[in-house]
């Protein structure tokens, strides 16, 4: 599973700002990579894992501003086209879950 968080936020005042920052911050702390500047993914190796991420995002939600999140299987993420210009990009790939017997 896949988690995709989108947003736009207000960066007019010092404290939007700090907001904006603190966000981020909370993001790639727990695990999100920046896909594009207001787009951030993050895998999940099952839904009980993705819940506990999902609900992360939304403690830390900034007073203003506009967020989507979205939820996408492996399947899903892995049939979408990623073009830098019209050069085709790879999509980033699934991170391996670690079997131990």
């Amino acid at each position: 599973m896949w988690i995709l968080v989108f947003f736009d936020l207000p960066t007019e005042t010092k404290k939007d700002r700090k907001n904006y920052a603190i966000f981020r911050k909370h993001m790639l702390a727990d695990g999100f990579q920046m896909f594009q500047f207001s787009m951030y993914i993050r895998h999940c190796s099952s839904r009980e894992n993705m819940e506990v991420h999902l609900q992360r995002i939304k403690k830390i939600l900034p007073p203003k501003g506009h967020i989507g999140i979205m939820t996408v299987t492996d399947k899903q993420f892995g049939q979408m086209e990623v073009y830098y210009g019209r050069d085709p990009v790879n999509t980033p790939s699934t991170i391996q879950q670690l079997e131990l017997f």
